[in-house]
């Protein structure tokens, strides 16, 4: 079974902090981009797949829990490097 990246476990931490679930994060990212999306795809992101469909996901899930990707990936590379 492969392991959540940052951005996944970053995804993970704010559904925590926001007292939300996996199923109420799929159902506002469905609603936000109009197209099917479920705890597959968001497994998926989590692990790090990025097709230009899961994109459109991501992007939602981002503008939703207020994620920086950018800073997410950063923040990481710098942690592996011991920066």
């Amino acid at each position: 079974m492969a392991q959540n990246t940052e951005y996944g476990k970053t995804i993970k931490k704010k559904l925590v902090d926001l007292g939300r679930t996996n199923t109420w994060l799929c159902e506002e990212v469905a609603a936000k981009t109009s197209s099917f999306f479920d705890s597959a795809y968001l497994s998926r992101i989590c692990r790090g797949e990025r097709t230009p469909i899961l994109q459109r996901g991501v992007a939602a899930i981002n503008e939703i829990l207020g994620i920086d990707e950018q800073a997410v990936s950063e923040h990481a590379v710098s942690a592996e490097s011991g920066d």
